[in-house]
């Protein structure tokens, strides 16, 4: 089974996908941060890596969900495919970092990759407030985050509202991460298992 984690910047994907990852025994895929050669360029100077970064990612998430389709075992994935392609590539475009040329080849490409690959099981979405994703960012004081404007975290989450409003590729689990402190509040993260496995095996 193939479950994802979509959500903003910020929005507590990795630390869920660890703490569910303990708890039902799957296996973690997380985005590739720490390795990625493009993502201190990219803050740097978003108009001249936007393209290369995304691309980097698209590959990235591309060949995860191969080995998610190889694996005989149950994943958990930090960020989908979906979310490059339908929200920060478009983004970057509308706010003129993306030239049209480069989005319509990130799009054609990434349209090729979908008709190739299967839509997770489940989609759990971190829905979370720009203060939330502010505090959660200063927390854990990546160098290359400090630069993130508010305004641009507020445009992608209008776009993360618009794409899980038109979601119908699976089941959807949406999670106000707002309401939830799971890495530190056993009632909370035992609120979410409980959602989890309703939607994954019904009400019994």
């Amino acid at each position: 089974m193939h479950i994802a984690i979509a959500g903003n910047i910020g929005s507590g994907k990795t630390t869920l996908a660890g703490l569910l990852s303990k708890q039902f025994g799957w296996e973690a895929h997380y985005e590739d941060v720490d390795d990625n050669p493009y993502l201190n360029d990219f803050y740097e100077d978003m108009q001249r890596w936007s393209f290369n970064l995304q691309i980097y990612f698209l590959n990235s998430r591309f060949n995860q969900i191969l080995e998610i389709k190889r694996a005989k075992k149950t994943i958990i994935q930090d960020r989908t495919i979906y979310e490059d392609a339908y929200i920060f590539a478009p983004n970057l475009h509308a706010m003129g970092l993306m030239s049209t040329r480069d989005f319509d080849n990130y799009s054609t490409l990434f349209q090729l990759m979908c008709s190739l690959v299967e839509p997770p099981d489940l989609l759990l979405y971190l829905r979370a407030s720009v203060p939330t994703l502010v505090s959660q960012i200063q927390k854990r004081g990546r160098e290359y985050e400090s630069s993130i404007r508010i305004d641009y975290l507020k445009r992608l989450n209008e776009r993360y509202e618009a794409w899980i409003e038109s979601y119908k590729l699976g089941k959807l689990l949406i999670l106000e991460a707002d309401h939830y402190d799971f890495p530190n509040n056993k009632e909370h993260m035992g609120e979410i298992i409980d959602k989890i496995n309703a939607e994954l095996h019904g009400l019994f």
